[in-house]
């Protein structure tokens, strides 16, 4: 069991790819029967084909030694000390295997986003806009996480750009290991961009490493201005924040000054941004940003010109 968030051992990620429309290029194929041959040793993960995608099955998600750990203590009425010990090893772990995926990334010149929020803030609407606006000019794939399903993915793969599922089941969050495994399906060229849409949640993301670049945190504005102070690990953790959704703020009680004045509470670096993916408006920052032509002054500058513009069309 993972202690820090509570999800279940049981998680067993699922990797796979689903490419680019037309199939991937090197991708494995299936035999006859549909199942690719596969030996399963104990802790291993084991590669099998169906439904024309590849899949990657992982077991021991969380196992150091080969063996499911689930926190029961050795020691009596010392279990506390035991699950605080078990929380540290495996935030240790996933900074070392975190460690490795960035000089991975950076050995081949790969910028790595996280993009993370709650469910249903719009990172995929953004993503699939920044893919289709963008075309080739940005060479990106994509890294997609969720429980289960993937819609996402496929609303990633019809913007033409390669894309790579990672099934969490239980999982609240994506880790290093799953992003390792992740990279190694997609298998990104030199110089590219892979953004990693992280699993809907704005607690254990926050806290999980995976070897990025930067972490993007994106909040809509249906979902108040207090999320700062609500979650505060994430936006801690910011590089960026967007908030989305921009086209809303005359029919909700959103007060864009006030949710930057409590990011900045909270981290005194992070740049910010007020868009609408849904409608373009204030895209043109966020592709300055991705393409590293935008200071934080810049970025709080046209924040307020598109708070001011939005005023005046009200």
């Amino acid at each position: 069991m993972c202690t820090t968030c509570g999800c279940g051992e049981d998680t067993n990620p699922r990797v796979y790819s689903l490419g680019m429309p037309g199939g991937i290029e090197g991708a494995e194929t299936p035999d006859e029967s549909g199942i690719q041959a596969h030996d399963h040793p104990h802790g291993a993960e084991h590669v099998h084909s169906h439904d024309g995608h590849t899949h990657v099955h992982a077991e021991d998600v969380h196992a150091e030694d080969g063996h499911s750990h689930t926190g029961h203590s050795h020691q009596g009425h010392g279990q506390a000390p035991e699950l605080i010990s078990l929380e540290q090893d495996l935030l240790a772990k996933n900074g070392l295997l975190a460690e490795r995926n960035r000089g991975w990334l950076s050995g081949r010149r790969i910028r790595a986003l996280n993009m993370m929020s709650s469910p249903g803030a719009g990172k995929t609407t953004l993503l699939v806009r920044t893919l289709t606006e963008l075309g080739d000019g940005l060479q990106a794939g994509v890294v997609e996480g969720d429980q289960e399903t993937s819609l996402d993915a496929d609303r990633i793969r019809a913007a033409g750009r390669p894309v790579v599922q990672i099934n969490t089941g239980a999982g609240c969050h994506l880790d290093a290991d799953m992003l390792r495994r992740g990279l190694e399906v997609l298998d990104p060229p030199m110089g590219s961009t892979v953004f990693i849409e992280n699993v809907g949640n704005l607690v254990c993301p926050a806290l999980f490493d995976l070897g990025e670049a930067a972490k993007v945190v994106i909040v809509s504005v249906t979902e108040g201005d207090d999320k700062p102070q609500k979650y505060p690990h994430m936006f801690i953790a910011a590089d960026l924040v967007i908030i989305n959704k921009s086209d809303l703020l005359p029919y909700v009680d959103f007060d864009v000054d006030e949710c930057l004045h409590r990011i900045r509470h909270l981290n005194d670096h992070a740049q910010f941004l007020v868009l609408s993916a849904t409608t373009g408006d204030g895209l043109a920052a966020w592709y300055e940003w991705l393409d590293g032509r935008i200071s934080r002054t810049e970025a709080e500058s046209l924040t307020g010109s598109l708070e001011e513009s939005l005023t005046d069309a009200n």
